[in-house]
């Protein structure tokens, strides 16, 4: 009961909420407040995954089985309903376990007591006709995707393309790992999958992180193997002076001290960085943190400059599925405008000769391949450096024709032994004139 209170509670903290908290948030407020045991907070967070990862779906079907449809004015019933059907479509758990659960959870409720009967019989309707509900979800993209997230993805990478990016959001994603010794070593010793890129993919339902072997040591940390891309562009030599921007939670970071740079990370959010400085100290790594806004920074002559800019994160819904649903297109053209302010920022700090790498996990073509086509076409004193296919482990689809880095969902579809996929990222190497 307490895991699926604490589900309940953090899909509704979600629904109806002009400003929505993210759902790793959300769980994790309700999970403290409840004091759950970690595998029943592991249980919270895999329902209130899966109703999101379904969110169109299990509404379709539950506004169906509805005679007034699904009420907007009641969040705590949608919420009821959404994280019971999740569980009876896409978890493991009895049907009659997730009903009887659900009716217990709406009586215990004033707000919802009164529809207990309702519930119970939604749901047991839902469970009986779960085979034709999943049918229903062979296109993803119309049918788990907001219309004007589809819109949009058919429009910037065409219908087929952006079918296949709905489809692998509904995948979810795999976990993956940066190692910083001997990557053949530590895949043979967690039994991972080496991706052509270099990053160690693991196989599913292992051990929890700090379990397995190397995590107290600091021999690797987790990160999606398209996120790890973005610092390997910079290439730091030892010493290299490299200013890591909006660094929070850090694995761009910890790659750049591993190879030796002298890193100065910078992001507004003190708690955001206390996860990066448990994480270079479990590496043992010299890293100068700086909690401040990048625009109070003044010019300065770096060797190297990141920047991962915040972003609508459009890119990251196969992990985060909530990404879909909370955001709105207004967020995307206020984000750009940020972005592009950052990227001015950037690169004035920026020796003369230096790199600039900016990156964001977005699919939003305004937030990526628009953003330096506008900067390039206003700032004179940079170029373009493209990518080349062996930074990027020789996979040459993840470079776009203007030479940046481009990964969709889709890609690296097949990994043998492992889930396929990449999260959605974009980033452009520039250089300053000397």
């Amino acid at each position: 009961m307490g895991a699926r209170r604490a589900a309940l509670q953090a899909v509704a903290a979600l629904i109806g909420q002009e400003r929505p908290p993210a759902l790793d948030d959300a769980v994790a407020q309700a999970t403290r407040s409840a004091s759950l045991a970690p595998a029943d907070a592991a249980l919270a967070r895999a329902i209130a995954v899966a109703t999101f990862r379904r969110y169109g779906l299990i509404r379709a079907a539950l506004g169906r089985r509805l005679e007034q449809g699904l009420p907007a004015a009641k969040p705590q019933l949608t919420a009821l309903l959404a994280t019971a059907t999740a569980q009876i479509l896409d978890l493991a758990v009895p049907d009659h376990a997730a009903v009887d659960l659900a009716v217990r959870l709406a009586k215990a409720d004033t707000r919802t007591a009164h529809l207990a009967g309702l519930v119970n019989a939604v749901l047991r309707r839902v469970a009986r006709e779960r085979d034709a509900i999943l049918a229903e979800d062979a296109d993803a993209l119309t049918v788990n995707t907001p219309d004007w997230l589809a819109r949009r993805w058919s429009a910037a990478y065409g219908p087929e393309q952006a079918g296949l990016i709905a489809q692998a959001h509904l995948a979810g994603a795999a976990i993956d790992l940066t190692p910083r010794g001997d990557g053949a070593d530590w895949a043979a010793r967690l039994g991972a999958v080496t991706l052509p890129t270099g990053s160690l993919r693991l196989p599913e339902n292992g051990p929890a992180i700090p379990e397995l072997p190397g995590f107290q040591e600091g021999a690797w940390w987790v990160q999606d193997a398209a996120a790890a891309l973005p610092a390997r562009l910079l290439a730091p030599e030892p010493g290299t002076r490299v200013l890591d921007l909006c660094a929070a939670p850090g694995g761009k970071t910890l790659q750049l001290a591993a190879a030796g740079a002298r890193v100065t990370v910078v992001d507004r959010s003190a708690p955001r960085l206390e996860r990066l400085r448990e994480n270079v100290a479990r590496l043992g790594l010299a890293v100068e943190i700086l909690v401040a806004d990048a625009f109070a920074l003044v010019p300065q002559d770096h060797d190297a400059v990141l920047l991962d800019a915040p972003c609508s994160a459009t890119g990251t819904i196969r992990r985060h599925p909530d990404v879909a649903w909370i955001k709105a297109e207004a967020d995307i053209a206020r984000l750009a405008g940020l972005q592009a302010r950052l990227l001015d920022h950037a690169a004035a700090l920026v020796r003369p000769g230096g790199l600039l790498v900016y990156c964001t996990c977005s699919l939003e073509p305004e937030e990526g391949e628009a953003q330096i086509a506008a900067f390039l076409a206003r700032e004179a004193g940079f170029t373009r450096v493209p990518i080349r296919p062996e930074e990027v482990g020789g996979v040459a689809a993840l470079i776009d024709g203007n030479g940046d880095l481009r990964t969709l969902p889709c890609h690296l579809p097949e990994v043998p032994g492992a889930r396929g996929g990449l999260d959605g990222f974009f980033a452009s190497r520039l250089r300053r004139h000397g």
